[in-house]
């Protein structure tokens, strides 16, 4: 695929990157940490670093298209995250509106379909309605799925999950029999996407969070201790040759 369009370009950079064209995790996961560090480490305010943590997410969008990745989910606000002070929590929910504000044309020229994982009900208007424009800007395109995980939890998608269909257990559209781990999959907020294949954490901490509990069962981890707005191409490419040293057994041989 070739790139089209400037926020996919790397005018500045001198380094020639070698793009893997083989064993490419087809669904890659991100926890985005670090970005307060980052900004307490410069003597800035904590927003600096969501800030800085956005032209991150530029870089390894732009990477993930390179390398042909099918599905990259982004770790981007969980429902724990309501636990921090407010004006932190206002900021960080604008972000979307001015990141789509300056890139959904970009993303569009280069086939990202945009989606969103998570409870929508609180998120405020702002933030849902720039969102739910991208969504439906994006929707026919075919190339790499950018999932946004908004005021995300995976214990209460799972319990969610659950309601449903036990609801649908008792009004008969679904029979227990039926129930198994595929059908169960397809009453969470990633029905009909594959389960991540690698999930990276930034920022040293190595622990998931609340963060796709059910879909990581056999997913492989890669850790670094560079922090979400340091995290580049480079570091990216690091944790993709890691993974194709990897054999996946599933429990077997």
């Amino acid at each position: 695929m070739s790139m089209k369009i400037p926020f996919l370009k790397n005018k500045q950079s001198k380094e020639l990157f070698h793009y893997p064209e083989d064993n490419i995790p087809e669904h890659i996961s991100i926890i985005m940490d670090g970005n307060g560090r980052w900004a307490h480490k410069r003597g800035m305010p904590r927003v600096a670093g969501h800030k800085e943590g956005v032209s991150a997410v530029v870089k390894i969008v732009k990477a993930a298209v390179k390398c042909k990745v099918k599905v990259l989910t982004l770790y981007t606000f969980s429902t724990e995250n309501w636990k921090r002070p407010k004006p932190e929590i206002d900021f960080i929910l604008r972000l979307p509106k001015e990141f789509l504000h300056i890139y959904l044309p970009d993303l569009i020229a280069n086939n990202v379909r945009i989606e969103v994982i998570g409870d929508r009900a609180n998120l405020p208007a702002h933030t849902w309605e720039a969102l739910q424009y991208a969504i439906e800007r994006t929707r026919h395109n075919d190339g790499l799925q950018l999932n946004f995980a908004l005021n995300y939890g995976s214990r209460s998608e799972m319990l969610s999950a659950m309601k449903e269909m036990f609801a649908d257990v008792n009004d008969a559209k679904l029979s227990l029999a039926d129930v198994d781990e595929k059908r169960f999959s397809e009453y969470l907020y990633t029905a009909g996407m594959t389960d991540p294949d690698l999930l990276i954490r930034t920022g040293g901490e190595k622990r998931l969070s609340n963060f796709l509990l059910w879909q990581l069962a056999y997913t492989e981890f890669w850790f670094t201790d560079v922090l979400w707005p340091d995290f580049s191409e480079k570091e990216f490419l690091r944790a993709l040759e890691e993974y194709r040293k990897r054999k996946r057994r599933y429990g077997g041989i």
